[in-house]
């Protein structure tokens, strides 16, 4: 038996797969993290090779100190990872400070986590603790409908969550908490990590300003299915909106979704109906 073989890197890997496949990482676009669980962790543990340096990571987090990632590889394609997982992904040892990481598989020939680990990094710790711990995933891509309503639309969590729910009706079902909206910043850094991780104590989904998504979830298919929804729900707005020549002529009005949430038993924010 490999690590390739172990059940949670083949999800791991298969996720990578399908992201490339939607056409939402191009060249070394976009990154995955996963939070092991400790049964994965002793899956994995026989395969593991004598650790790397700790590396300071800009930022800590208490709740994931001595905790385990999978994550994707800084300048790493996701073309690559089913290919060559070896040098394209690797699992990471936090310390018992909580701030900082070591590579303890894969990511060979020198390779390092993705530049965005950071980010991921608070973005899994504030959703563990509004979790009880049960979100796992933080996934990032560039869906290319979703970057474009960055260019048109009001940058707020209202303007984007109407926008998205009102394109297709399974939106407020899929997420009845809305997105969240960061304003464009500097990727890779300690700043937008934290702008990031502060809007994701509230949000399953927050948009990154002409650049990506972040989504957070407890296992890979609903983290992938709630990038995908918003997604298409956004590919839905651009396409209303270029046949109308900007103009929406019908949609899903604000009575329409709060009887689409009673009838799926979410609460949706009302202040994001009024």
């Amino acid at each position: 038996m490999k690590i390739l073989d172990v059940d949670i890197v083949k999800a791991y890997i298969r996720m990578c797969s399908d992201g490339w496949e939607q056409g939402w990482h191009e060249r070394n676009g976009g990154n995955l993290t996963y939070r092991l669980k400790k049964e994965e962790v002793e899956q994995c543990r026989p395969f593991f090779h004598a650790p790397g340096a700790w590396v300071k990571m800009g930022v800590s987090a208490e709740n994931l100190a001595g905790e385990y990632f999978l994550t994707t590889g800084s300048g790493k394609y996701f073309r690559n990872v089913a290919l060559d997982p070896e040098h394209s992904i690797g699992i990471v040892e936090v310390n018992k400070a909580g701030d900082s990481w070591r590579i303890i598989w894969g990511l060979e020939g020198g390779a390092k986590p993705t530049s965005e680990f950071p980010s991921h990094f608070m973005n899994h710790s504030v959703r563990a603790a509004a979790t009880g711990g049960t979100y796992r995933v933080i996934y990032h891509a560039h869906p290319a409908n979703l970057i474009a309503l960055t260019y048109i639309l009001p940058l707020t969590a209202r303007d984007f969550t109407r926008a998205l729910w009102q394109s297709a009706t399974e939106c407020p079902v899929v997420f009845p908490g809305g997105v969240g909206v960061v304003p464009w910043m500097v990727p890779g850094g300690s700043e937008i990590a934290l702008a990031t991780s502060k809007l994701m104590k509230e949000y399953d989904a927050v948009v990154w300003t002409h650049h990506g998504l972040f989504c957070s979830g407890p296992d890979f298919d609903t983290t992938f299915g709630l990038m995908h929804t918003i997604e298409k729900a956004a590919q839905i707005h651009v396409l209303a909106l270029s046949a109308g020549q900007g103009k929406i002529r019908q949609t899903i009005s604000a009575d329409n979704l709060r009887a689409i949430a009673k009838e799926f038993g979410v609460t949706l924010r009302e202040e994001f109906l009024n």
